[in-house]
């Protein structure tokens, strides 16, 4: 028989499993579309090409044109795969970060921070060989039903560049920098305001109250992390010259970024991740919050 402290245990990381990942599941549903003109735009290296995309319009009318209302959910079963156990680990393992610091009597503010940045690290391992397929099906202008399948996809990679950080795991740094730099400033902003911030009785007052702050936290933690994403999305996708790899590790790619095309090239797609993480961070966070205040309750 498990203690009770061992089943209250489980009982609670369960609880934060499924708030974790019934909010990215929401969250990516909702804003893959906009993951999807990011990418291109991350990844086109100069206006000068008659394929690039002059602003976040043109973008859209295009991708609609040659290749569909789908092209706008191309690469999203690998987060959707990944979205669950991506958000329940986000989530939980921010909780059990947050455990393991109180004995350090840290500032509540830092405490939150660490918190984030353990989740975010944490995080970037276990997504970071579906982010390389998503990267690869985005990047194909082919229409939707001509190209390959996310499993002919995954196969593809692993056949030819192997398992390694040069096949189905490469761009591991710049995963970690993007989805660790985000965390800390996400989760560390988010609760340290909301904390200041009173709150409110009215139902409805509370709910936007929560959502403005996510809103405030998802758009500062992309405008932070994004050169780590831009480098991210340069290593993943594929190179300027076919058989040469010219992106390889996540420092070296963002300098090489900056200067060859300056330092404006390492906000790429900045519009299109914070119309996403923006209300798509504001979004996780009060699926997670009340459906976990749901499962507390009747669990």
């Amino acid at each position: 028989m498990p203690s009770p402290t061992h089943a209250s245990f489980w009982t609670e990381a369960s609880q934060q499993v499924l708030a974790g990942g019934s909010a990215g599941l929401v969250e990516i549903c909702l804003m893959h579309p906009l993951d999807v003109v990011k990418t291109r735009f991350q990844i086109q290296r100069s206006k000068s090409d008659p394929t690039s995309y002059r602003s976040l319009g043109d973008c859209f009318r295009k991708i609609y044109r040659s290749e569909g209302l789908f092209g706008f959910y191309k690469g999203i079963l690998p987060p959707i795969l990944a979205e669950t156990p991506k958000r329940a680990v986000k989530f939980f393992t921010f909780e059990q970060y947050k455990k393991l610091l109180v004995p350090l009597s840290l500032p509540p503010a830092w405490v939150f921070a660490i918190a984030g940045l353990g989740s975010g690290l944490t995080e970037a391992i276990v997504v970071n060989p579906f982010e390389v397929v998503k990267v690869g099906l985005q990047a194909n202008r082919n229409a939707y039903a001509q190209q390959p399948s996310t499993f002919a996809q995954a196969r593809h990679i692993i056949k030819t560049e192997g398992l390694g950080l040069r096949g189905i795991n490469k761009g591991l740094s710049a995963t970690l920098g993007r989805h660790g730099v985000f965390n800390m400033v996400y989760f560390g902003f988010y609760f340290n305001v909301k904390n200041a911030v009173p709150s409110n009785k009215d139902a409805t007052l509370e709910f936007l109250r929560k959502f403005m702050i996510g809103l405030a936290s998802g758009t500062l933690a992309s405008i932070i992390n994004i050169p780590f994403d831009v480098a991210k999305s340069r290593i993943q996708g594929p190179q300027p010259e076919p058989g040469i790899i010219k992106y390889r590790s996540c420092w070296k790619t963002i300098m090489t970024v900056y200067k060859e095309e300056g330092f404006l090239a390492l906000y790429k797609g900045l519009l299109p991740k914070i119309m996403r993480l923006g209300p798509g961070g504001a979004v996780m966070l009060l699926v997670y919050e009340y459906s976990y205040a749901w499962l507390q309750k009747h669990w």
